[in-house]
């Protein structure tokens, strides 16, 4: 007889009799087998996560940081560029050959000295008739008001005779007649004394044209017309920048318009890695038509003239303080809709409340959207869902 069929049967008997007369018994003991092994899967998931399992079921063990709300200047954040405070192109108004040597671009101006110099051709010769013109129409006047004197002389003895019987009435309409001309003669070397002058005026203003001049002090952008060349009205003299005060430009989003104000404080940071500071000095109301932003101007000092125009910036203008929280940027995390926000703890269970970023720091990151005082979930916000039991362990701040 052999001995493995008859173990294989008695297994078999054994088995039959658990699985038919101790059925209650075999279930009861495999459900709680089952629950063992979840529970020490679950310990383990927590462990490879860095959570401690609370032990107690029900709640889950998570790291939390309690934060109070703290005051912070907000900052509007913009990308813009350097813009010199003033930029001219210098042109001529008349016409003529330039007869002075050109300054080279690069040289520093002041207001007022010679950039091109023209030929006067003629104009000279010009202003000097009209000058004798005017000569002429003022010693005319004279002429005229001694005839308008003499007219009216005789008009009034023309009326005492005539109120006498000793002149006729055609005698003194006559000499009526020849005060009103005398006094349109008068009238009339006025008005040429007028021409004249303006004339002459006419005259001097086409030689003031002929030297050009810087507007402002400066740096000269370009060469100076060449001697030589011939301008005509409107043909560029030279072109002359202002760099001693400089001008940041950006341009703000409608969302943050309201937070910008004229005579804010400003920052900004140069691709250079340099740092400036200033105040806004214009906001359009405005927007763009392209872009639906407004121009922000910010004036900064550069007297050394190292700030060149057209320079990429970073632009921070300070807004109105607001309270916010300072967290780990590691606290954040997403809802189901997609809403960025954090997990706090409320009455021992989780919950979720959406955040809005102020802005970075080397220490975290700033939101609003908290109560003055909150329970943030800094480790383990990723395994609990809204109304789920937590154990909370409290860190300080900085660890």
């Amino acid at each position: 007889m052999r001995l493995l069929p008859v173990l294989t049967a008695t297994l078999v008997v054994v088995a039959l009799y658990f699985l038919v007369l101790e059925r209650d018994a075999v279930l009861k003991f495999a459900a709680g087998n089952s629950a063992q092994v979840v529970a020490t899967d679950e310990s383990a998931d927590a462990a490879t996560a860095g959570i401690p399992h609370s032990g107690t079921g029900d709640a889950i063990s998570v790291v939390a940081l309690r934060s109070v709300a703290q005051t912070v200047d907000g900052a509007v954040i913009l990308r813009g560029r350097t813009e010199a405070a003033r930029q001219v192109d210098v042109r001529a108004e008349t016409s003529g050959r330039v007869v002075s040597e050109p300054a080279r671009r690069g040289a520093t101006v002041i207001d007022g000295d010679l950039l091109c110099v023209l030929d006067p051709g003629t104009r000279q010769v010009a202003l000097n008739e009209a000058e004798a013109r005017l000569r002429e129409a003022e010693l005319r006047l004279p002429e005229a008001e001694a005839r308008l004197v003499e007219a009216e002389i005789n008009g009034r003895a023309a009326a005492r005779l005539n109120q006498g019987g000793f002149a006729s009435e055609t005698r003194v309409a006559q000499t009526a007649a020849a005060v009103e001309a005398a006094r349109a003669g008068v009238e009339s070397a006025k008005s040429g004394i007028q021409a004249a002058e303006a004339a002459v005026a006419a005259a001097r203003n086409e030689l003031g044209k002929l030297e050009i001049r810087a507007p402002f002090s400066g740096l000269l952008e370009s060469d100076a017309a060449e001697l030589g060349s011939l301008l005509q009205p409107g043909s560029l003299c030279a072109t002359v920048i202002q760099l001693d005060t400089i001008k940041l430009v950006g341009f703000v989003p409608e969302i943050h318009l309201e937070r910008v104000s004229v005579g804010a404080a400003a920052h900004a940071r140069l691709t250079s890695g340099r740092t400036v500071a200033g105040r806004v000095t214009f906001l359009s109301r405005s927007a763009d038509p392209g872009t639906r932003t407004f121009r922000v101007e910010v004036e900064v000092a550069n007297d050394d003239l190292t700030i060149g125009d057209g320079q990429t910036a970073e632009i921070a203008i300070q807004s109105a303080g607001r309270d916010a929280h300072l967290l780990p940027q590691s606290s954040l995390t997403l809802n189901d809709d997609g809403q960025l926000g954090v997990r706090i703890i409320r009455d021992m269970k989780a919950a979720f409340a959406e955040v809005s970023v102020v802005r970075d720091s080397a220490e975290g990151i700033w939101v609003t959207g908290l109560e003055p005082e909150a329970d943030v979930i800094v480790i383990g916000q990723e395994y609990v869902t809204d109304g789920a039991p937590v154990a909370a362990r409290f860190r300080e701040r900085g660890k």
